[in-house]
């Protein structure tokens, strides 16, 4: 315990500097606790930060790959998910096609038979099997290394005929055109030309096509929201 000197002795610091002293503390008190609310922000922002970003990353990694979709493709060709058996309809004889597309095709092939113009169908829904058949079969038995075969063939997977909104056509009068560039100088391909998009058919591979040959027989369908969604990707790209 101090003894009463000792207490004299310390409250004999000049006031001026006894008044500097209790500010000094109180200055101290005050920045820590300003450094304290400070790092405490600071910390806040960090973790809202990080849980804005852990949030928003998946949705910018999905907006990357739906913008790159060209990204996905083989030899120029987008891949297809095949279609259900039960949305498949028999139009004739070895030709089946969506059901979204049945009636405006058929209606389309009444309505150029009425212009005296007599469309052939000559390959609707094809699947993935039977797709890899076609592309590797015809590149063995040609010789074609794959990136000759799928400018005329898309490889399995990759072929708009396995959605069913897809079919080839040839004109009745000239079946010799039937698969073939010439099939463009036929009165059907251009009665098509003139007519398709009102039952909502577009060319598929046109001459701009840097990837695929030009096919003026090949047709797809694009007048239902599911037709649309499956060639989104092809139209936003072309």
């Amino acid at each position: 315990m101090k003894s009463k000197e000792e207490l004299k002795d310390a409250f004999d610091i000049p006031v001026a500097e006894r008044k500097y002293f209790n500010e000094t503390i109180q200055i101290n008190k005050k920045n820590i606790l300003l450094s304290l609310s400070f790092l405490l922000l600071l910390f806040s922002i960090s973790v809202l930060r990080f849980s804005k970003n852990s949030i928003q990353t998946p949705l910018i990694i999905n907006n990357i790959q739906n913008d790159n979709n060209q990204d996905a493709s083989i030899l120029g060709h987008l891949p297809y998910n095949e279609i259900s058996k039960e949305k498949l309809v028999v139009i004739e004889p070895n030709i089946e096609v969506h059901i979204d597309m049945s009636e405006a095709l058929l209606k389309m092939r009444d309505d150029a038979k009425n212009d005296g113009i007599y469309l052939v169908f000559l390959s609707g829904y094809r699947s993935i099997n039977l797709q890899k058949e076609i592309f590797y079969s015809l590149k063995s038995i040609r010789n074609q290394v794959a990136s000759e075969r799928a400018r005329v063939s898309a490889p399995p997977g990759y072929s708009e005929h396995s959605t069913g909104f897809a079919i080839d056509i040839g004109d009745a009068n000239n079946r010799e055109t039937d698969f073939e560039v010439e099939f463009e100088n036929t009165d059907a391909f251009k009665w098509l030309k003139k007519n398709a998009a009102k039952y909502h058919f577009k060319l598929s591979f046109n001459q701009n096509n840097k990837n695929v040959d030009y096919e003026p027989w090949h047709w797809r369908y694009e007048g239902s929201i599911e037709a649309l969604k499956v060639f989104e990707a092809s139209n936003r790209i072309k």
